[in-house]
């Protein structure tokens, strides 16, 4: 009996899915919604790698992307060079986040690791969703963007929230996919 209703329910969810005459389906890829909740997140992280201080604290640096916007500059840069900088400091800022994984942490501060590195895959994925160019590592190995070394993980967040506040939601908010067909 289950089987048969669960079956139906899956019919319907098809049926109204594909159902003709219905408008473009809304884009909420292009809501800065959903980057709203990845700096939330990120906010999250730099809060509980801010609060755990000794036992959060690593002697290493790591390198993080600038995060100041000249708007000149920025303005007079177009779509592709836009996403390159972003990319190239999602990049960055990944392989910051990654290496935390090496060092032994509480499971807390292991779950907000893991969820800040889930957040750039999926930024990620939206960038591609949106038909932003992907970031290609240069053969040369230098990063292709300006990038500065920070001595604590809570810096380290700080920078990554201040990426996704500014650079990322520069790009998000005027990706042309997201301004097709609006007057």
């Amino acid at each position: 009996m289950f089987h048969g209703s669960g079956l139906f329910a899956l019919l319907l969810m098809v049926l109204e899915w594909t159902r003709p005459g219905l408008s473009s389906p809304l884009r909420p890829i292009c809501d800065l919604r959903v980057l709203d909740h990845y700096i939330k997140e990120a906010w999250d992280a730099e809060a509980a790698m801010r609060a755990c201080k000794d036992d959060c604290s690593i002697a290493t640096n790591f390198t993080v992307p600038l995060t100041r916007v000249d708007f000149d500059v920025w303005d007079a840069m177009n779509i592709e060079e836009q996403a390159q900088e972003v990319q190239s400091g999602l990049h960055v800022l990944n392989k910051a986040i990654s290496s935390l994984q090496a060092f032994n942490q509480t499971d807390l501060i292991q779950s907000h690791i893991d969820a800040s590195i889930r957040n750039i895959v999926s930024i990620r994925q939206v960038l591609r969703s949106l038909s932003i160019p992907e970031y290609v590592p240069s053969t040369s190995g230098g990063e292709d963007q300006e990038t500065q070394k920070v001595s604590s993980i809570s810096e380290l967040f700080q920078f990554h929230i201040n990426f996704l506040r500014g650079k990322v939601r520069l790009l998000l908010g005027n990706a042309p996919v997201c301004h097709q067909g609006v007057s």
